[in-house]
């Protein structure tokens, strides 16, 4: 079996395009498994082939301003807006109380509002609309 080093270069660079630990590629009678080990602070991304073959490199860590962080519940697709075209949950600068919907995470076909554990004012939102979220990841930071 010839191993495709572009395949997974690109699988490695969706894993931190899209914040994913783990991605999978299968084609005809290939699979490719690729995840990452988040082993330390200066983490590193190792992409693992199913016959156990490993290529390793140095990702920077996306630097979080201090403040009070509401994270994801669970892993899904975040979205800022009940619906395309509404009007978005929170803004940067905008005033919440704690138990306001911050954003909807969607997993399997259901809606999952995700509460301010605090109140605040807005100082940072973490993700973009429609990105895939990762349980426990900083999704907004409140002041």
């Amino acid at each position: 079996m010839k191993i495709d080093k572009k395949l997974i270069k690109e699988l490695s660079e969706y894993l931190d395009e899209f914040k994913l630990t783990e991605i999978e590629f299968t084609e005809k009678d290939t699979k490719v498994k690729v995840s990452k080990n988040n082993v330390s602070i200066n983490s590193q991304t190792s992409p693992v082939l199913q016959n156990s073959s490993n290529v390793k490199s140095d990702i920077p860590k996306k630097n979080i301003s201090s403040g009070i962080e509401v994270t994801s519940p669970i892993i899904g697709t975040a979205y800022h807006a009940p619906e395309p075209g509404a009007k978005k949950f929170v803004e940067v600068g905008k005033k919440i109380k704690k138990g306001d919907t911050v954003m909807i995470v969607e997993a399997m076909k259901t809606m999952n509002h995700v509460p301010s554990t605090s109140d605040g004012v807005v100082k940072e939102i973490c993700v973009e609309d429609g990105q895939p979220v990762e349980f426990g990841q900083t999704i907004i930071i409140l002041e």
